[in-house]
């Protein structure tokens, strides 16, 4: 039987801009495992909460932890169909070439954020973690218009690449394998933040059935290797 062959249902999948490369080869490796394949739509984070909360035709949707929580208290996705799928170290990525920063500890990342010319973070968990650390070293007014909030959907580490900050605050699987953009390395205990990603079954679908087995599959060991690849680890 051919792979096409294999596949008794497709689903259609929105998640944020995080695992959108992730969720392509689990949407591949999937349709052969599980025969379900989902055809996933990837948008900023922000945006794709409000698209699921409005009752668009999604089957599946793959956003932070926080965000799928707030959707399942909104009745808009399936509060018993939640799988927490991935996890993600957020990281510091520096224009190729470029000094990378010391990371060592906290009190040296507070130091390299304070000389940085110019500091790139998300609309996402990321970028709210950054935004609260920078409040609890007395940094953020400081900084003004230092920072630079990428907006939805763009990538941090495009505006590495462009030259436009000089440090880039953001999930490693997004800094990661970016042309002209190395990760400097995660952030260090005391200032890490991991951003969990999980799967759920949209209210409006009229195919969860399917939806649990792909998320069934997504979350078990055999997706593992997939998960690492992309720099994240299993949920």
């Amino acid at each position: 039987m051919s792979s096409e062959e294999s596949v008794i249902h497709r689903l259609r999948g929105l998640s944020s801009m995080a695992t959108r490369a992730l969720l392509a080869e689990l949407a591949l490796e999937g349709a052969l495992a599980s025969g379900v394949t989902v055809d996933f739509e990837s948008i900023g984070g922000v945006d794709a909460a409000k698209r699921i909360a409005a009752g668009e035709a999604f089957d599946l949707v793959v956003l932070a932890d926080d965000a799928i929580r707030r959707l399942a208290d909104a009745g808009a996705v399936v509060p018993t169909l939640c799988v927490q799928l991935v996890r993600s170290a957020m990281a510091v990525a520096v224009l190729e070439g470029e000094p990378r920063p010391n990371l060592t500890s906290e009190a040296a990342l507070r130091q390299a954020v304070a000389a940085a010319r110019a500091i790139g973070y998300s609309t996402g968990p990321s970028g709210n973690h950054l935004l609260a650390l920078l409040d609890r070293w007395g940094l953020r007014a400081a900084l003004g218009e230092r920072l630079v909030q990428a907006p939805p959907g763009v990538p941090v580490a495009t505006l590495v690449r462009r030259g436009e900050v000089e440090l880039g605050f953001q999930q490693l699987s997004e800094l990661t394998g970016v042309e002209g953009v190395e990760v400097a390395g995660e952030l260090p205990p005391g200032a890490d933040f991991v951003t969990t990603f999980t799967g759920a079954a949209c209210s409006v679908s009229a195919r969860r059935s399917a939806v649990a087995d792909w998320l069934q599959w997504a979350a078990s060991p055999a997706a593992a290797e997939i998960k690492h690849r992309h720099g994240m680890a299993p949920a």
